[in-house]
């Protein structure tokens, strides 16, 4: 779907299930998302991610190195299903890697790619993004790929208890392109 130098985002296929659970559910990746998970966990995403390509015509979808075919996690633009989420229904640009990835500018470089196309095909949408405060690496990229905190769309996830650490979640939004 989307090929960068180094990259290829493209729709999620029933393989990838075994190494995204495999690969993407460790402590570390899955610090700031509460813990590690199940398989049925990580196989709903998937198919959630399926869904949603098939209905929108987009996903967070499925990233692999390009030379390789290698499969390094996910990057793209999904739909806000969280209901107590001010933008619920709006895209949401999201991504998760591998922790053997971290540090080499590929979340960056998959996540220019989706701006890029989100902002050639979702015009006028709100195109953002969300992660709890005390994940500095997620907000830093943020704030890397220019987006900008937008304070009034923070909101509680309902997932996590009141005085859960993770319960806070902060939002940051695409500027829209100068004209």
């Amino acid at each position: 779907m989307i090929e960068t130098e180094r990259l290829r985002l493209r729709p999620w296929r029933e393989e990838d299930r075994e190494p995204f659970c495999r690969l993407l559910n460790t402590p570390a990746v899955r610090e700031h998302l509460g813990g590690v998970a199940d398989r049925a966990f990580h196989d709903e995403f998937v198919d959630q991610q399926m869904a949603v390509q098939a209905e929108h015509g987009h996903s967070c979808w499925a990233m692999e190195e390009r030379d390789s075919g290698a499969f390094l996690g996910f990057c793209g633009i999904g739909v806000e299903r969280t209901d107590a989420a001010p933008l619920v229904g709006q895209p949401e640009l999201g991504w998760r890697l591998r922790e053997d990835c971290w540090g080499r500018g590929y979340a960056r470089e998959a996540a220019e790619a989706s701006i890029a196309w989100g902002r050639a095909h979702l015009p006028g949408r709100v195109l953002h993004a969300k992660t709890v405060e005390r994940n500095v690496r997620s907000w830093g990229l943020m704030e890397r790929l220019g987006m900008a905190r937008r304070p009034e769309f923070d909101f509680d996830h309902p997932l996590f208890e009141p005085g859960h650490p993770l319960r806070a979640h902060i939002v940051y939004v695409v500027p829209e392109p100068a004209r």
